[in-house]
């Protein structure tokens, strides 16, 4: 033998790799599935980066004329959103129109959503303000508020971008729509609370304090309302008026609905026109000697790109922030990703998470360019563009020309704008995020789990902040998910047989059926006295395993009896856990012995190393109570993996030749051996088991094939036409593993016979036995 033989027995001995190995899947075989050509799914990966390379060769005047009226909509609609945004994120008012114009004109070809509108929004305006008041706190005066907001986008913008390059967009899955709606529904009520001073001059008190301490506050401070209220309260009321009349309107005279459309879209920036030349006129006469105005108006706002560069981004600043990223970043995704799969699902699209997530970041990178601060998917324009008809994502660029317009031709008049009025158009906006009554039931309905998350994030949100809002829903959502992992249910099932006018079958049901789910009255029968059926409903992991070992042993003990009469042994000679019973002969002589164990994995799409040691210490308990061999039968194992797993503890095979191990893989390196006591060592079992002798499954051979329109659920099967007989047959499964079963009804139905199939070859599928 040579020493590289040598060698490689050695190994094999010191991993105990079995002599007689079954096919399984292997590591090769994943590596494999991976990519079948790496130049090419590389090339792929490039080409999907851009997808406007996927439609743009296609555009035509159809497609222009939809996009160039939902754009100009859009982009009439964004400027005074903006600017109003910009207000919340206490920054001057250009930098919304930064952010606004660099949003709708990169995300143009990077998008999966043809309806989506990137730029300022509420929710993100106020989490930079708070940032910005966060850093201010700790270092008065170092920085000012667009250099935070700047490096805000900077750093978030990469950190998005990075995410999507990854692919790691599934982790967006992990945050349930309630936990959004929630936080989203608490920032809005925090945003409102927060813009009502401005609305109604109310000054002297912070107004990003918490949600309640502002709402007391405005309460407290409302006989002193200043003449901007008139501007605040004129504006938002006549927003809501000419939207309402609109909409009845529009159902009242149906062929004019889309006339009556445009005029409620245009609501905004035809209050911001008004009221802006009221204060004109109001204003031009009443300039105080400081230079104040009677009323707070927007004042000079700078014509163009006046801050166009490359961005400072100072090391410093960002030790200072960070802290607050993690939750900028949530946000920033997060409102994106729930925005685009909703219109996605309404106007029969799918959007690619991740290249979503690509989209955001470039543009929030970019944008640090032209002095942006950070910019997400709006809802509320991004349904105006998908009501305006949009074709393609190539409307942002007829948005982006309007917001063009409007910092080089429009800044003089923005200089009358009054503050309340702008209050007023994000009290109107951010109103709409707010969760209806409808919705909020809807949560009740499906799972009121999830209602008392949104509830509890809308109540942390409002005496807390979006930040431990945000947290808080999110670590619930996780908690929920965990536990329901850790203590998922499970069911012993019986057997119902279902009759109609062509044929009946059975069925399997738990034996205690749910009332709400099937009629109580119905009599489920019990599988073959000794026959244990179990049906698992999760994936059968670490934090959960315990519970089918508890389930399983504690049934058999329950139904079946011992497989020692244990009656006349006295109390010494018992193990110290088993003080027995005073009536257990009584209840031993009426039960069954237990014969086989067979577990649906139909449910079960992954295991790892805890559960195949619960299996195995299932397995242990069981034969150590009934005192002989129990097969056990697996049914609809759904991955190859799963299968794997189960072969290497010794499931599956009818002619094992190894004794029963108590560790799979032990923590330590001490062996069965080494660790078990004399008493719980028995030689006799092992070599039971080891010499068990199988009887062949009646499954392993067809005597006859009747041509049916559905086939039944058998270990066999055959190509060719139905009519006709089979020429050959092909197993469903592998003959090496005779205890591993295509669907229940086969796996009850060998458990129940008692017999299992004797092989005498492995590593091949027998595809032609007739």
């Amino acid at each position: 033998m040579s020493v590289a033989a040598k060698v490689k027995n050695y190994v094999k001995k010191a991993i105990n790799y079995p002599d007689d190995e079954v096919p399984v899947i292997t590591a090769k075989d994943w590596v494999k599935s991976l990519s079948s050509d790496p130049v090419r799914d590389f090339v792929s990966y490039v080409t999907s980066l851009f997808p406007i390379l996927g439609w743009i060769y296609r555009y035509n005047l159809g497609w222009a004329y939809g996009d160039m009226v939902a754009g100009l909509t859009v982009g009439i609609v964004a400027v005074p959103q903006s600017m109003s945004y910009a207000q919340i994120a206490t920054l001057p008012a250009e930098y919304g129109l930064y952010s606004s114009f660099v949003g709708v004109l990169v995300y143009v070809f990077f998008a999966t959503s043809k309806d989506v509108s990137i730029g300022p929004v509420a929710v993100m305006s106020l989490t930079v303000s708070q940032i910005i008041k966060h850093v201010n706190d700790a270092h008065p005066g170092v920085w000012d508020g667009p250099q935070i907001a700047t490096t805000v986008a900077f750093i978030c913008g990469f950190i998005v971008l990075g995410i999507g390059l990854l692919r790691l967009g599934w982790l967006v899955e992990f945050i349930p729509a309630p936990a959004v709606s929630g936080f989203m529904t608490g920032s809005a009520i925090n945003i409102v609370s927060g813009q009502v001073p401005g609305l109604m001059g109310l000054t002297g008190f912070d107004t990003r304090a918490a949600t309640y301490k502002v709402i007391i506050n405005s309460l407290k401070f409302l006989p002193h309302t200043k003449l901007d209220a008139a501007f605040g309260l004129t504006g938002l009321v006549s927003l809501y008026i000419i939207r309402i009349v609109c909409d009845r309107l529009s159902k009242r005279y149906p062929k004019r609905a889309r006339l009556f459309f445009f005029i409620s879209v245009f609501r905004n920036a035809f209050i911001i026109i008004v009221l802006t030349f009221a204060s004109w006129l109001y204003c031009r006469h009443r300039v105080s000697k400081s230079g104040k105005y009677p009323i707070k108006i927007l004042q000079t706002v700078p014509r163009g790109f006046k801050h166009l560069g490359q961005p400072t981004i100072d090391p410093e600043l960002v030790t200072a922030l960070a802290s607050e990223l993690p939750i900028a970043t949530i946000i920033l995704f997060l409102e994106h990703i729930a925005i685009s799969k909703s219109f996605g699902r309404v106007n029969g699209y799918k959007i690619n998470p991740n290249q979503e997530l690509i989209a955001i970041g470039v543009t929030n990178t970019i944008g640090t360019l032209f002095g942006a601060y950070p910019a997400t998917g709006s809802f509320s324009r991004s349904a105006l563009q998908s009501k305006s008809g949009v074709r393609t994502p190539a409307s942002g660029l007829f948005s982006a020309v309007v917001v063009v317009v409007a910092l080089y031709g429009l800044t003089p008049a923005f200089f009358w704008i009054p503050s309340a009025a702008l209050s007023a158009v994000i009290i109107h906006a951010v109103a709409d995020l707010v969760a209806s009554p409808a919705q909020v039931f809807s949560y009740w309905r499906i799972s009121p789990i999830e209602f008392i998350i949104w509830l509890a994030a809308v109540m942390v949100t409002i005496f807390a902040t979006i930040e431990d809002g945000i947290y808080m829903s999110v670590a619930a959502s996780l908690v929920v998910l965990l536990v329901r992992l850790a203590r998922p249910r499970g069911n012993f099932l019986g057997k119902l047989t279902i009759h109609n006018e062509a044929d009946s079958r059975e069925v399997f049901v738990p034996l205690k059926p749910n009332g709400k789910i099937m009629n109580p009255h119905l009599k489920v029968f019990p599988p073959a006295p000794g026959v244990v059926v179990y049906r698992y409903e999760e994936s059968f992991l670490y934090p959960n395993c315990s519970l089918l070992n508890d389930a399983v042993v504690d049934y058999v003990k329950e139904h079946t009896r011992r497989g020692k009469d244990m009656t006349n042994v006295q109390a010494s000679d018992r193990p110290w856990n088993d003080p027995g019973r005073k009536d257990e002969a009584l209840n031993s002589s009426s039960k069954p012995l237990l014969r086989a164990v067979v577990l649906d994995f139909s449910a079960i799409s992954h295991i790892d190393t805890t559960g195949i040691q619960a299996l195995v210490d299932t397995r242990n308990e069981v034969e150590r109570w009934a005192d002989r061999t129990i097969e056990f039968h697996f049914s609809s194992i759904l991955s190859p993996w799963i299968r794997r797993s189960l072969v290497a503890a010794g499931f599956g095979r009818g002619d094992s030749t190894s004794p029963i191990r108590h560790e799979v893989a032990p923590v330590t390196r001490f062996h069965d051996d080494f660790i078990a006591d004399p008493e719980h060592v028995d030689k006799d079992r092992q070599k039971q088991t080891a010499q068990a002798h199988r009887l062949p499954d009646p499954e392993e051979i067809i005597t006859e094939v009747r041509p049916s329109s559905s086939r039944t659920s058998s270990e066999f099967t055959y190509e060719g036409p139905e009519e006709s007989p089979p020429k050959s047959t092909a197993r469903l499964v592998h003959a090496i593993t005779p205890f591993f079963h295509f669907d229940l009804a086969a796996a009850v139905r060998a458990a129940e016979t008692g017999l299992a199939r004797e092989t005498s070859s492995y590593g091949t599928f027998d595809d032609t036995k007739a």
